[in-house]
This record gives structure tokens, C-alpha cells and sequence, in this order.
């Protein structure tokens, strides 16, 4: 990638260039509301399903994630678009049994979380997009301690413990970090073969809030 040099308006093509982020943006932006609403798809279609087999289309989605950062072309063109929204619409199905549940029995819950969510994205999304301050050389520390916390906190339910809310802060915290390191990128660094990428990445943090907050909001009933 290019290195980041600063905007100013006395720079040469800085206009160009801010352009050229804003129309990225919107692509990336683009990209993620599909996946979003084949997320949503596969909620609606999968809301009988069993847990169990929502677990599995679950792993099947993670591994999918997985494999998109290691395979360049499941992360360009129309290749790395239907892979991005059969991501969607995976996790879509393997959530369905949960949303179900809090659809029936706690629907304020689940209104509160997509608030939340949608609260969070917006302030974290404005925050990364338009700070000066760098917030890339925090990528790997935070990374690290986010994947410290998730092992902890599968841990914690292997072993029977159940949710912990003191973690599940933690984990808001820290995908909200994460998601604001990803706008920041977006704006500075990002090409346009990198859309589909970011947006797989803008796509799983936004979830990840969303479940975060939905178990939040849920264990205050």
C-alpha cells in the first residue's frame, strides 16, 4: 500500500484524492448494507432452524471469513462479492435461532441492540473517517488483546459459566476500536481492491456489536 501522507488543501491532488476516498466509501458502505440484508435474508429464512444447526452454519461463515483472508480472489471482483453475501447469508442462518428467540420472548431487547449498534457505528465510523490522530499503530496491540478476550471468553461458556457482562464490555469496547481503525484505513491507506476486504471486516464488526449488545440488553431483564 501506498504510505499515508497528510491532506491539506495546499497538497498536490488533494482534492483528487479526498474524492477518490469518498468514492470508496460509498462502495465499501455499499457493499456492507447488501451483506446486511442478506444477513437479514437468512434470519428470516432460517428462524425455524434448529441451534445445532445454526452452530454449524456458523463455523461454516467463520471459516469462510478465514479462508477470504488467506485467497486474494475470494477478496476481489464478483467472486469476492458473492463471498462477502453467502458470508451474510450464513450467519444470517446460523443466528436465525437466536434472533428467533429474542424476536418472541424479548423483542426490546433486540430493538435496543440494532439502536445501539447503530449509535455505535455511526459515532465510531465518524470518529475513524475524519480524526487526524492515527489510530492504525493501535491495530495489532488491540487485535491481540480482542483475540486474548474471545478465548476467554468461549472458555467461560465451554466450561458452563454462561455470558459474562464484564467481557462482553470488554469485547464492545474493543470491536468498536477496531471498527474505527477500519474507517481510518478506509480513508488513508485503502485501494480499491481492498473494498471487498473492508467491507467483509465493517460487516462481521457491526455484527459483532449488534450480539454483543443484544446479550447485553438481554441479561438487564
Amino acid at each position: 500500500m501506498a504510505e499515508y501522507e497528510g491532506l491539506s488543501p495546499f497538497t498536490a491532488n488533494a482534492g483528487s484524492r479526498a474524492t477518490g476516498a469518498q468514492l470508496l466509501f460509498g462502495q465499501v458502505m455499499f457493499l456492507v448494507a447488501v451483506a446486511i440484508g442478506f444477513f437479514c435474508a437468512g434470519a428470516y429464512i432460517g428462524r425455524h432452524l434448529s441451534s445445532g444447526t445454526g452452530f454449524v452454519l456458523e463455523i461454516i461463515a467463520i471459516g469462510m471469513v478465514f479462508a477470504q483472508s488467506f485467497v486474494r480472489p475470494l477478496r476481489v471482483g464478483g467472486l469476492g462479492m458473492a463471498w462477502l453475501y453467502a458470508i451474510g447469508l450464513l450467519l444470517g442462518l446460523g443466528l436465525a435461532p437466536i434472533l428467533n428467540y429474542y424476536t418472541t420472548y424479548d423483542p426490546t431487547a433486540l430493538y435496543q441492540a440494532a439502536g445501539g449498534t447503530a449509535l455505535t457505528v455511526a459515532g465510531m465510523g465518524c470518529f475513524g473517517f475524519f480524526t487526524s490522530r492515527d489510530l492504525m499503530r493501535w491495530a495489532r496491540p488491540i487485535f491481540g488483546i480482542f483475540f486474548v478476550v474471545i478465548i476467554v471468553s468461549w472458555v467461560l461458556v465451554l466450561v458452563g459459566s454462561g455470558g459474562n457482562p464484564v467481557l462482553s464490555l470488554i469485547i464492545y469496547v474493543l470491536v468498536s476500536a477496531i471498527l474505527a481503525i477500519n474507517f481510518q484505513y478506509l480513508r488513508r491507506s485503502a485501494q480499491a481492491d481492498d473494498a471487498i476486504w473492508i467491507a467483509t471486516s465493517i460487516f462481521i464488526n457491526v455484527l459483532n456489536i449488534f450480539l454483543v449488545l443484544l446479550q447485553l440488553f438481554g441479561n438487564n431483564r
